[in-house]
């Protein structure tokens, strides 16, 4: 009978790609939860007396939590997950006591979240035997190992999800052939990037983590950072977000890009708060997309972040626009409310720029507003609306007892008058440029992290 070893090796990317082929053509990830899936779940824990039950696919970064029974998750980090010992194992494995497995040590955000002693899962395989997703099984004492019988029945019941998942795919496949033209996913040769460009990135860690420091106006003083990311591409050199930033929203891979950009942040500042334990890492703001917002599973994965790197939620926040909260229905503020509880900070990022923000405001628990950096840069022009535009920005701000920060200052004129209006917290070249971690390492040693005498921004490039 197999038991889990700790798998941390590299996927093979080939493997990989293949297998998120398959994965894309079922659609399991963006489909609502299905009755099917939440009966096997049902039937798992009423066989194994479990205290949860999870049937789960997994993507680039992130587990998604098709069906549950027991204690509610919607999502967690792929990394150190039951499925990824799955997918190492190629098949079911068992873990009658975690406290005598290597796994204990790696402090998994799964078996501390729900206090999980003993765990079990089968892999959930495509039509053509590539594993796709797991059926896990969680108890909150040690058990003995599982008798044949016991494996073979968590093996049957995986297989059952995996029927349906088959057919699901089938019944897209037979109305995807009626409207689509075939090799309509990829664009035409000659267009950078492509699709496969980001996806080799991701598997290839081209992606980087540039910060840019958030100053306290009055004082200089690093308060907090804005992490930033940018693609270091072996050939064209350092690419800015704005080249490949659309194509990833458009073909979905901003999933990934913006998880593995979350994991990135956590883990750097835990490397901060190791380099400086009296004074710890500042607060590092992440942006959110729309499409990473939109999930409800969002404040669980954040959660099972903060868990595995040990971070404080107090040391991250995570930036929206205005535009991301629009929706249809309540997930924007059940979403916040989520992550809110979790003590995170949550900032409105280019504010005044939407079209209803005061709205927004009064019914979701933001604590910061960006103050958009088109209005810092005409504040200082003939037209004085921009400037009445941020001076009501920085009231409103004050009545409603939150925090704002303007972007984008260049010169002294621009930080000297926001620091007339009321204005605490700001960020822009006058400051610093974004910069890379190491060079954010060196900042946060100058005495008590107060930045130089700021002079004037002189335009160049980036």
């Amino acid at each position: 009978m197999p038991q889990a070893e700790l798998q941390t090796g590299r996927v093979d990317c080939q493997e990989e790609n293949a297998r998120l082929s398959a994965l894309a053509s079922t659609g399991i990830l963006d489909s609502a939860a299905e009755p099917s899936f939440d009966a096997i779940t049902r039937l798992t824990a009423e066989y194994f007396k479990a205290d949860t039950v999870l049937l789960e696919f997994a993507d680039e970064s992130r587990v998604w939590i098709k069906s549950y029974w027991g204690e509610p998750v919607r999502e967690l980090p792929r990394k150190l997950s039951v499925f990824e010992m799955v997918l190492g194992e190629d098949g079911p494995v068992v873990v009658p006591d975690v406290s005598k497995h290597p796994l204990f040590a790696s402090q998994r955000p799964m078996v501390r979240r729900l206090e999980v002693a003993s765990f079990a899962g089968a892999p959930i395989r495509s039509g053509d035997g590539r594993i796709l997703g797991a059926l896990a099984v969680f108890a909150s004492q040690p058990r003995r190992q599982m008798a044949g019988e016991e494996l073979r029945m968590l093996e049957s019941l995986a297989d059952i999800a995996a029927s349906q998942l088959e057919l699901r795919r089938m019944r897209r496949t037979f109305r995807g052939s009626r409207v689509r033209a075939p090799h309509a996913s990829e664009p035409v040769t000659g267009i950078w990037p492509r699709k496969s460009d980001l996806r080799q990135a991701l598997d290839k860690r081209q992606f980087v983590l540039f910060y840019q420091p958030e100053v306290e106006l009055s004082t200089r003083r690093i308060v907090g950072l804005e992490a930033l990311i940018r693609w270091q591409h072996p050939e064209r050199g350092l690419v800015p977000p704005m080249d490949f930033i659309p194509l990833a929203e458009e073909s979905g891979l901003i999933l990934p890009i913006g998880d593995w950009g979350l994991s990135e942040a956590c883990g750097q500042i835990q490397k901060w708060c190791h380099e400086d334990p009296e004074n710890g890492a500042p607060r590092v703001c992440v942006n959110l997309s729309a499409r990473q917002f939109g999930r409800e599973g969002l404040a669980d994965h954040v959660e099972a972040l903060l868990r595995q790197t040990g971070v404080s939620s107090r040391l991250l926040g995570l930036e929206m626009t205005e535009s991301s909260l629009i929706s249809d229905n309540g997930t924007p503020q059940e979403v916040l409310i989520s992550l809110r509880r979790l003590g995170v900070s949550l900032l409105m990022d280019d504010f005044g720029t939407g079209y209803s923000s005061l709205h927004h405001l009064h019914s979701l628990p933001f604590d910061v507003l960006k103050i958009d950096r088109s209005f810092v840069e005409r504040m200082t022009g003939a037209n004085e609306q921009p400037l009445q535009i941020v001076r009501t920005i920085v009231e409103l701000a004050r009545v409603l007892g939150m925090d704002v920060v303007a972007e984008g200052i260049e010169t002294t004129e621009q930080y000297e008058l926001l620091r007339q209006l009321g204005c605490r917290f700001g960020q822009g070249f006058l400051f610093s440029r974004p910069v890379t971690a190491e060079t954010i390492s060196e900042m946060l040693r100058l005495p008590g992290r107060v930045l130089p005498e700021p002079v004037d921004f002189a335009a160049g490039p980036i």
